[in-house]
């Protein structure tokens, strides 16, 4: 018998065959949607190594107009997103924004902690749907092999005998549905967690630059006090 991929698919069930295609679907937007955050944690990083750069020697002179602009300047960058929101509320104090009793840098570490957030958030997008394939491509696949063997035991109570002829191609769809479900499956659990771990270090590295800015707000109120 001729068990090449072409004939097992011919004759496979056409429900077996949505599942097959519905799989491939999901390792198609598992796919897109890793290429895509690739794409946005490359341009994050080489953007926020450039920034970090150029805002230091802003900051020393004190340049705060300059140091927003420059952040505007690097829109995918996660950590010119926190800096600007703490830059942009202390500069509103600095022009004599602040009212009486009223803490600028305690404002402007919650306006960091918000930026902070939402950027950590924007760089989940997708990450969900990576991770609900991760756990139900084995499960879609196993259905697939439910009903292979299903359709083995239907061909051995046809033939009334149980050779090799009567279950093969109920074996071989239930073989190709476990196969093609953890074909996708395990991809997409490596990703899923190769991109938490970034997010993870993005969270640091905003985390550390948000406490360098705080220092540095303190320490410039300190100079000015005195």
């Amino acid at each position: 018998m001729d068990m090449n991929y072409g004939h097992i698919w011919s004759q496979m069930s056409p429900f077996v065959k949505g599942i097959m295609a519905i799989l491939v679907f999901l390792s198609i937007y598992s796919l897109g949607v890793s290429l895509e955050r690739w794409w946005t944690f490359k341009n994050a990083k080489s953007q926020s190594v450039k920034f970090a750069l150029e805002i230091g020697p802003l900051l020393k002179k004190e340049q705060l107009k300059e140091a927003i602009d420059l952040a505007k300047k690097y829109k995918s960058s996660h950590v010119a997103k926190v800096v600007s929101s703490g830059l942009l509320e202390f500069a509103y104090e600095a022009h004599g924004g602040n009212v009486a009793g009223h803490d600028v840098v305690a404002a402007a570490e919650r306006a960091i902690e918000r930026a902070t957030m939402m950027t950590a958030a924007d760089m989940r997008k997708g990450l969900g749907g990576l991770a609900t394939i991760a756990t139900t491509a084995p499960f879609i696949g196993l259905l697939a092999t439910v009903l292979g063997i299903i359709r083995s035991f239907q061909g051995m109570a046809a033939s009334g005998t149980g050779g090799l002829g009567a279950v093969s191609a109920g074996i071989a769809e239930a073989l190709i549905g476990t196969a093609v479900g953890l074909f996708v499956a395990i991809p997409a659990v490596w990703l899923y967690n190769y991109f938490v771990n970034k997010i993870e270090r993005f969270t640091v590295e905003m985390s550390n630059s948000s406490s360098e800015l705080l220092d540095y707000f303190i320490k410039r109120l300190g100079a000015r006090a005195a």
